[in-house]
């Protein structure tokens, strides 16, 4: 079997946790299993480069800090390989580029465009444990870029895509997917398998085991993912196709977003196409909008509320001002005091009531529902933040997903 296995941060947080990883891997090596190890940099390492780059700049160049941060993947990759070389394993590390991971030009944010594989299957074919810094790539014009926060679980799935890997093991601090965050409901269920199209959407809505970008990457690549701990050999979660799953529950989880701003826009001026100039210009400013609503306001004017996460509101405002300035909007506030609650589940597909049984438990609760957001498998509401932990602990019993 080829296996491709991505640890996190706290799993190659110091040097031990590097020697315990290291000795996972070659078990699975001594096994038969042809093996990638894809890494993150070390737990802190990345916000302690953040902080020496805002030492000398508020708004460093994006090209030079993609420079720096992807400094961090390296180490760690070169440490592992050091590490199983003396465990008498052949191995050899490999930065992004030499793995032949190519991304577009969008510095901090890179999306991969395409791996060409041939390194890699070539130091395969010589037996080779390969170990490769995850988080990275180099551009079409030879720039080294990175794939954003979470990126190392991209690399993963798209080594495992392009070298048609039989298993993706992503590696972190928790044992696999919850029905909701254990640190807020202690009830919480570990699932044994959830879909592509479920995980997607918890991903998506703040569940922080799986970025939604390497979900979105399995499924199109029908790459088989498991999530599970590296300190402890308790079984994973296995994120696969719907059609593998034979009950499919109601409801699977119960996800929390603190990582939202709501924005309002006031009098905005009713002319065909200005909801579509104010979004476009958001979406090339690389603003990444979610939930909207759209209200008829008064004398030839409409109001439009949207959210955005808190990282993109200086972006946001950017563009949003300039409507202001050509009298197109009338006034705009900005709210980070907000959250995103979220049920998912493949069952909503064929059950009715699931949406009024969350906004009655909400009404229940007095908790005021500010937005609404649907489809096929999620109902997500946003709410006030001072009342985030009470919504999932209500709608985690509501459900019955500690039974």
């Amino acid at each position: 079997m080829l296996i491709v296995q991505k640890f996190g941060g706290t799993s190659v947080g110091d040097l031990d946790r590097i020697q315990n990883v290291a000795k996972r891997v070659s078990a699975v090596k001594k096994a038969g299993n042809d093996v990638i190890v894809v890494v993150s940099a070390m737990s802190g390492e990345t916000n302690k480069l953040l902080s020496y780059a805002e030492h000398f700049s508020k708004a460093p160049v994006k090209a030079e800090m993609d420079m720096l941060l992807s400094s961090g993947e390296r180490v760690t990759a070169s440490l592992l390989a050091i590490a199983l070389s003396e465990l008498g394993h052949n191995a050899v590390s490999m930065t992004g580029r030499k793995a032949g991971i190519v991304t577009n030009n969008i510095h901090t944010k890179a999306r991969i465009e395409e791996i060409n594989p041939l390194i890699m299957q070539e130091a395969i074919k010589e037996g080779k444990i390969i170990v490769v810094a995850g988080f990275q790539g180099v551009s079409q014009d030879g720039n080294v870029t990175t794939l954003g926060r979470g990126g190392s679980d991209l690399s993963a799935v798209a080594i495992a895509g392009a070298l048609k890997a039989d298993l993706c093991e992503i590696y972190t601090d928790v044992s696999g997917i919850f029905t909701t965050d254990p640190r807020i409901e202690p009830k919480a269920k570990k699932l044994d398998m959830i879909s592509y199209d479920e995980m997607l959407e918890l991903a998506s809505l703040g569940a922080k085991v799986l970025q939604n970008r390497s979900v979105e990457l399995a499924k199109k690549l029908n790459v088989n993912l498991v999530t599970r701990t590296s300190f402890s050999d308790e079984e994973g979660t296995l994120i696969t196709k719907e059609e593998n799953i034979m009950e499919k529950p109601l409801v699977s989880g119960i996800a929390l977003d603190k990582n939202q701003a709501r924005i309002s826009l006031v009098g905005v001026k009713d002319r065909p196409g200005i909801a579509s100039d104010i979004f476009t210009k958001l979406s090339n400013n690389n603003v990444n909008v979610d939930m909207i609503i759209q209200n008829v306001g008064h004398d030839g004017r409409a109001n439009i509320d949207f959210t955005v996460p808190v990282n993109d509101i200086d972006d946001a405002k950017e563009v949003v001002e300039t409507f202001v300035k050509e009298s197109e909007i009338d006034k705009v506030s900005y709210d980070e005091n907000i959250c995103k609650v979220s049920i998912v589940g493949v069952g909503m597909k064929s059950h009715t009531g699931v949406a009024a049984k969350a906004f009655s438990m909400m009404a229940k609760e007095n908790i005021n529902i500010n937005m609404i957001s649907t489809s096929e498998i999620k109902v997500s509401m946003v709410i006030d933040e001072k009342y985030a932990e009470l919504a999932v602990r209500s709608l985690h019993a509501a459900y019955e997903l500690d039974k």
